[in-house]
């Protein structure tokens, strides 16, 4: 039996089913920040990951017909969030890394050393994100910035469990490997 919220989901989307836009921007607004944190951590550019979350929405809207609730409603718009980000990122000729606010790299109050030490780790951590292949890169957003589990993730991107696994572990060493020499530079510059 479902939680009261995913009902009342259930009642929203049959409601926009039936064409009711109203329900649909309900979903949206439940569904937007999560949307966007994903596309922004695939894309590490706000303009890009905001324009990918309307395209997100454009072409639920225009799918939501054939949506079956098999799954959660979060995990197949999560799934069209990867694909309208990685379309973007086809479609962009460079990328430019931003600063990532939602990384807990920086104390609590910190003072301009720690601040300068933290955006510099903000932006090398986003750089190595990016250098992700796109398939690699989307289960490291989803388990690590969403808290997606394995299984979940699975569902989200039409994959086995054992592949999400295997491609979170090549990510999560593939990040390693390009960070830890770069942040012991920006320690040691800095420290």
């Amino acid at each position: 039996m479902g939680t009261p919220a995913a009902s009342q989901e259930e009642i929203l989307v049959n409601r926009a089913q039936q064409g009711d836009r109203g329900a649909f921007g309900e979903l949206i607004g439940i569904h937007y920040t999560g949307v966007t944190q994903v596309v922004y951590h695939l894309c590490g550019n706000t303009q890009v990951a905001q324009d990918a979350a309307q395209e997100t929405f454009l072409r639920a809207w225009q799918h939501l017909p054939s949506y079956r609730h098999q799954g959660t409603l979060r995990s197949w718009l999560y799934r069209i969030a990867v694909n309208a980000a990685l379309d973007m990122l086809r479609r962009e000729s460079r990328l430019i890394a931003e600063h990532v606010d939602e990384l807990p790299l920086a104390d609590e109050n910190p003072g301009p050393e720690a601040a300068l030490v933290a955006d510099e780790r903000a932006t090398l951590v986003q750089q190595a994100v990016n250098a992700l292949p796109s398939a690699s890169r989307a289960v490291l957003v989803l388990r690590e910035y969403q808290g997606m589990s394995y299984q979940e993730i699975a569902t989200t991107l039409d994959i086995p469990v054992g592949t999400v696994m295997s491609r979170l572990n090549y990510a999560r060493s593939q990040l390693r490997a390009r960070l830890e020499p770069q942040l012991e530079l920006v320690e040691v510059e800095n420290g």
